[in-house]
C-alpha cells in the first residue's frame, strides 16, 4: 500500500505491476517449449500434417470436443510441440490447463512422502486431477513398477470419472515388428491402455528425429 496525500491509502504501483503476470506461467510448461506454437510446427510428412490438423481442430472445437488425444510416435517428431500448442490456444481462450512430464510428476509425488517437505501428496495431485485440460508428457517412460502403475491408474481413472480431458504423449507404439521393443500396453498395462482408447483419439506421428536433422545440418556447416 502507499499513502496519497488527501486521498488515503491505495495499492502501490509495484503491486499493480505484479498482478500482470503471464497466465501461461501457471500451466507449468518447461522453458524449453515456451516458444512452441502451431505456427512454427513444421510438418515434414503426411502423418505430421494430419497431427497438426487434428491438434488445431481440437483447440478450436473444445469444449465441444470432449475426448482427449494420445499423440504417439518416435522421439523428435513434435508430439510435445503440438501438445504445448494446444495448451497455449486453450489458455488464451480462458480454460484451465496444466502440463506435466510424467516422470517429473512421479518425482514430486515421491518427494511429498518425505516428512521434511511441506508439500503433501494431495497438494501435488489436486491440480493434476482438477485441471480442465491436462497434458501428461512421456507416458510410459518411467519404469513400470506396481507403484507407478497404481499412480497412473489413479490419475487417469479419476480424470476419466470426472469427465476431464487429458492429452498424452508417448514414444511407445501400439504395435511393433520387433519383439524386443515394448508397446504402450507393455508399459502401462492392458487395463489402462483400454481406458485410453475410450478417453482419447490416438494420433500416430511418423518421421525422423528433427533434433538429429538439425544437429547434422549444423555439423555440416564450415566452422561448426
Amino acid at each position: 500500500m502507499e499513502i496519497v496525500a488527501g486521498k488515503g491509502a491505495r495499492p502501490c504501483k509495484c503491486q499493480k505491476t505484479g498482478r500482470h503476470t503471464d497466465p501461461f506461467e501457471k500451466v507449468r510448461v518447461p522453458r524449453r517449449y515456451s516458444r512452441c506454437h502451431f505456427s512454427n510446427y513444421t510438418a515434414q510428412n503426411e502423418s505430421q500434417k494430419l497431427a497438426l490438423l487434428f491438434a488445431s481442430n481440437f483447440t478450436n472445437e473444445y469444449p465441444a470436443e470432449d475426448r482427449g488425444l494420445l499423440l504417439s510416435g518416435p522421439v523428435g517428431v513434435g508430439k510435445t510441440h503440438l501438445a504445448v500448442s494446444i495448451l497455449k490456444g486453450l489458455t488464451e481462450r480462458g480454460f484451465s490447463c496444466l502440463f506435466y512430464e510424467f516422470g517429473s510428476l512421479l518425482k514430486e509425488i515421491q518427494d511429498s512422502y518425505n516428512p521434511r517437505t511441506q508439500a503433501s501428496e494431495l497438494a501435488v495431485l489436486a491440480p493434476v486431477l482438477n485441471a480442465e485440460v491436462l497434458v501428461l508428457d512421456e507416458l510410459g517412460a518411467s519404469k513400470p513398477t506396481d507403484w507407478v502403475r497404481d499412480t497412473m491408474a489413479y490419475i487417469i481413472n479419476t480424470r476419466y470419472n470426472d469427465a476431464r480431458v487429458t492429452i498424452f504423449t508417448t514414444n511407445y507404439p501400439d504395435r511393433t515388428s520387433n519383439e524386443r521393443e515394448e508397446t504402450l500396453e507393455d508399459r502401462i498395462g492392458v487395463r489402462l491402455r483400454s481406458r485410453l482408447y475410450e478417453m482419447c483419439r490416438t494420433i500416430e506421428i511418423d518421421g525422423t528425429d528433427f533434433r538429429k536433422t538439425l544437429q547434422s545440418g549444423r555439423s555440416a556447416r564450415p566452422g561448426f
